[in-house]
């Protein structure tokens, strides 16, 4: 079996990649820059692109099991990941094990989510098969959300979250990898073992960092105003908004068992998360 893996120099697929080498997978390494490849035994490194299609297809040549780490975020995500789907069923690739988003639906209020729902759809479509991993946001951000006035802000109400780390979601990845066949046609919801509001995510930052955190409930017009002083386009204002508004309308607080069902073993939370991870000083 030739096993593939997008995204190596990131932190999700990186985590994927070494996981693997560890169990002595032999496995090729697609990404775009080849000179930030990690160093990995049985591992190959070959260059690819989400929006080349040539490239992209010869470097699925012979591929069997693809790990496709959702792109990074951009205005034309959803077409590049279309196009690498299209590679991927041209080239012969049997089965894509991607890596989706909580919540993922056509309306999903988290604008985002739409883009991974109409890549699921495209890869429902495609002929090959296929594995789904939804993970929540990821656990290990929630600490960067705090300003430097100790204040995370946003729309999400007393809505709740269910973030699930990186490291469970890589286990998790791994664990459908090793045997890709038992998974074919699973949609695997990856949360943390609790959802939290983020008047709680403040909390409980506060109690381990040993500094006041708190929550500040933003209507959506004061979302949209505080973070334009980043320059960036529409779409990505939307996005950073939305994913509070989901919160708020409760899209990522269902609170499931796929990580231990895959891994094993319970997820990590946040106090657990954070009491294993050194603290900046107060």
């Amino acid at each position: 079996m030739t096993l593939a893996v997008t995204g190596a120099t990131g932190g999700l697929g990186g985590r994927v990649a070494r996981a693997l080498a560890s169990r002595g997978v032999a496995q090729r390494l697609l990404v775009r820059d080849p000179a930030r490849a990690p160093e990995l035994p049985g591992a190959t490194v070959t260059p690819t692109s989400y929006a080349d299609r040539g490239l992209a297809e010869a470097s699925l040549a012979g591929v069997r099991t693809l790990l496709m780490v959702s792109a990074a975020e951009a205005a034309d995500r959803r077409e590049q990941h279309l196009a690498f789907v299209d590679a991927a069923a041209a080239a012969g690739v049997e089965h894509v094990v991607y890596t989706s988003f909580q919540g993922a639906a056509a309306d999903a209020t988290f604008t985002l989510a739409r883009d991974h729902w109409a890549t699921e759809e495209h890869l429902r479509a495609s002929g090959m098969a296929f594995t789904f991993l939804r993970d929540s946001l990821y656990l290990d951000l929630l600490p960067d959300l705090v300003g430097e006035d100790g204040v995370i802000r946003g729309p999400a109400g007393d809505g709740r979250l269910a973030a699930v780390t990186r490291d469970d979601v890589a286990a998790s990845a791994v664990a459908v990898l090793l045997r890709p066949d038992a998974h074919a046609g699973a949609t695997y919801d990856l949360t943390g073992p609790e959802a939290l509001t983020l008047a709680e995510v403040a909390a409980i930052i506060a109690e381990h960092t040993g500094r006041p955190v708190t929550y500040h409930d933003e209507t959506v017009e004061e979302a949209y105003a505080s973070r334009r002083r980043w320059d960036a386009p529409p779409w990505q204002y939307d996005a950073w908004v939305s994913t509070y508004t989901a919160i708020a309308r409760g899209e990522l607080a269902a609170v499931t068992d796929h990580v231990a069902r895959l891994t094993g073993r319970a997820p990590t939370g946040l106090a657990a998360y954070l009491g294993r991870t050194p603290q900046s000083p107060a």
